[in-house]
């Protein structure tokens, strides 16, 4: 769907993170902002007492939603598009999964994503949404404790790529 995942009533979204956790431009600075002090607070905690390096591209962490609508929030690195040949399709297929992995072990049924690393990481977004998708739909495949996957995407664009993305996978 287009839209804010900000906006989104899932028990989590997952936050396009960096490795600091402290908040960025983009999707990060947007949860960030909405959410409130709280996530920033519980980041802070996270970086001192399990992740003094920050978080490694490719795995995931939560923290409670703030002020969200979403009661959590997975945060998760995405590759640093770098032409393709630094094991980004991998890196980006464990961001999605982890994510999910993280929201299983939490108990919780429905998450939203956002277009992990298009934005400024600058992965190709038609790249990027076919390793999403295949990613999504091969954890769904033996995980049945999920009752929804959501991609939210900013644009009309990114939309229309991932629906006839969707399309190509059905």
């Amino acid at each position: 769907m287009q839209g804010d995942i900000t906006d989104m009533d899932t028990d989590a979204i997952v936050n396009a993170a960096n490795s600091t956790l402290m908040g960025g431009g983009g999707v990060d600075g947007a949860i960030h902002r909405k959410g409130g002090p709280r996530i920033l607070e519980e980041c802070r905690r996270i970086r001192a007492t399990e992740l003094p390096n920050g978080l490694p591209t490719g795995e995931a962490v939560s923290t409670s939603g703030g002020n969200l609508k979403a009661r959590f929030v997975v945060h998760t690195v995405g590759p640093v598009w770098r032409g393709g040949a630094h094991d980004e399709a991998e890196l980006l297929a464990k961001a999605y999964r982890n994510s999910l992995r993280l929201a299983v072990l939490k108990g919780l049924r429905t998450i939203a994503f956002p277009s992990i690393s298009t934005g400024a990481y600058g992965y190709p977004i038609k790249d990027a949404c076919r390793i999403a998708v295949s990613a999504v739909r091969e954890f769904l495949e033996k995980e049945d404790r999920l009752d929804k996957v959501v991609f939210v995407l900013f644009s009309k664009e990114d939309l229309e790529t991932y629906t006839t993305m969707m399309r190509e996978f059905h």
